[in-house]
């Protein structure tokens, strides 16, 4: 695995989270409602961040694959 899923998501979320208190608070809403809302936003920001690191992941591994697969044709010397 080229880089740790879980931890950019937790990143995500924490930094969402406290976002979204932010502005709510400053936009003058019950503590209550802005705890709701960040904590949904958190949990959303959680599972973006957590499909968006997978794809990046995939994306770089099969970038790695296709580099390998090209340097060992035959045929090909490059160096």
């Amino acid at each position: 695995m080229l880089f740790q899923i879980r931890p950019i998501a937790v990143s995500a979320a924490v930094v969402c989270f406290f976002v979204i208190g932010m502005v709510g608070a400053a936009a003058g809403l019950s503590p209550g409602t802005c705890c709701k809302r960040a904590v949904l936003g958190a949990a959303l920001a959680y599972v973006a961040g957590g499909l968006a690191a997978r794809a990046i992941h995939a994306i770089l591994t099969q970038a790695i694959i296709a580099d390998q697969v090209r340097k060992e044709e035959p045929g090909e010397n490059k160096g």
